[in-house]
């Protein structure tokens, strides 16, 4: 596939998500700089289908005219861009395709614009697996004339990019996204509960929803785990989804909106997150154990 000549693509953050988006971009003849993680699988994946591992931050800077982010939180995304910042090329521009607070967002956006560097961001909708596959949708807040720049990028790795306005809508849009994702988490947690202490299986249970107009796609990975114990079946952790609620209810409390929904969701994810850890391998589906242990179904 032919790509634009000009653009060279750098890349932060090859996790879960992060892997797959690079993996296609490379395969895609994009030149590809990626940078060392204490993971070094699929940051030697990457370099054997072709990428180059950076030796530095600055260094991957330096060689990208397009610099992917995909990082845990706001907190990280910060931490990166100020490592990067000085090596960044006039006329590069900053993809960030994490889920963070878009009053970061438009800060960084703002600092970065005064260096001539422009700033989108791409959060994602899908899963790793769609990853993988080059079928994420993403969600991009960013000025027009960057936007259609970025297009044949994203075309690369996604099924579906939706230009949602400027700078930090991308991410406003996510929290909403995931606001309604995790809510359904935490639904269907607290209704196979109440359906385990009043004598239903989970078998019972998922014959009437599956395939009715309650079902969908979240609703089957979730259920990959509760019904058929598949504790890979969505590989969101806990704690980002805790933390991603705290992001939706700082974005409702700056805007006047009562948070009735929303905190009690973050609370359910709170909740599972105190009492397990929050560990790498402790996944959204999972919450259905924590739920069912706090009222006593464990």
């Amino acid at each position: 596939m032919d790509r634009d000549a000009q653009e060279t693509v750098g890349f932060v953050g090859v996790g879960l998500m992060g892997h797959g988006i690079a993996k296609n971009l490379v395969e895609k003849n994009y030149p590809l700089t990626v940078v060392g993680h204490r993971n070094r699988e699929p940051v030697e994946d990457l370099v054997a289908r072709g990428a180059r591992e950076a030796t530095s931050l600055a260094d991957l800077a330096a060689a990208s005219t397009v610099v992917f982010l995909c990082l845990t939180d706001a907190a990280a995304v910060e931490s990166v861009v100020a490592a990067l910042e000085p090596a960044l090329r006039t006329g590069s521009v900053i993809v960030d395709c994490s889920t963070s607070d878009p009053v970061v967002t438009e800060r960084l956006a703002a600092r970065l614009k005064a260096r001539g560097v422009d700033y989108c961001d791409a959060p994602l909708g899908g899963t790793p697996a769609q990853a993988e596959t080059g079928e994420l949708q993403a969600m991009v807040g960013a000025e027009p004339a960057v936007f259609a720049r970025l297009e044949p990028v994203f075309a690369a790795w996604t099924a579906r990019t939706v230009h949602i306005g400027g700078v930090g809508d991308g991410h406003r849009m996510k929290l909403i996204n995931n606001f309604l994702s995790l809510g359904y988490g935490a639904i269907y947690a607290e209704a196979l509960t109440i359906a385990r202490k009043s004598g239903l299986s989970v078998e019972q249970f998922d014959r009437v929803i599956r395939g009715s107009r309650m079902d969908c796609g979240f609703y089957r990975t979730f259920m990959g785990y509760a019904l058929e114990g598949d504790r890979n079946a969505h590989k969101f952790t806990l704690a980002n989804a805790y933390k991603d609620m705290r992001y939706v209810e700082a974005m409702a409390n700056a805007s006047g909106c009562a948070t009735t929904v929303s905190s009690a969701v973050k609370n359910t994810y709170a909740l599972a997150v105190s009492s397990s850890g929050g560990g790498p391998d402790d996944y959204v589906p999972h919450l259905v154990d924590h739920v069912a242990k706090a009222n006593g179904a464990g």
